[in-house]
């Protein structure tokens, strides 16, 4: 499952996102990652290139569910305050963990410190 993050490196041109994403055994993003594309982008252009990059590569957008829900609000009862997690990583994570898959993300202090959290640490 690929964070937010690596996917706007790829929109963007970098090559090392671009491998990463082609070297994946599964393409995926949770509704989170996709809402958090689409609020970049900046005209309807932008936003169609977004959803035509996702659909041309096949991803997976992944919903919510209740578990993946109350698993968020489990993190963020114990990871707000002392890690500064945020709404959407805390749903990023949980939807992680709960579909049993690794999560590719350059941003790795947002999410280190969950319990279950399986990462790959992207370098662009």
């Amino acid at each position: 499952m690929f964070d937010t993050d690596v996917l706007i490196w790829a929109l963007r041109g970098n090559q090392r996102s671009a491998k990463t994403i082609d070297g994946a055994e599964s393409l995926e993003v949770s509704i989170i990652n996709y809402m958090e594309l689409l609020q970049g982008g900046r005209n309807k252009n932008e936003r169609h290139m977004i959803r035509a990059f996702l659909g041309d590569l096949g991803f997976n957008i992944l919903p919510l569910s209740e578990n993946i829900g109350h698993r968020a609000g489990i993190y963020m009862e114990q990871y707000s305050l002392k890690a500064e997690l945020g709404i959407a990583d805390a749903l990023i994570a949980a939807t992680a963990v709960e579909r049993g898959l690794l999560l590719c993300t350059g941003n790795a202090k947002h999410y280190r410190n969950i319990e279950g959290v399986s990462l790959q640490v992207f370098r662009p």
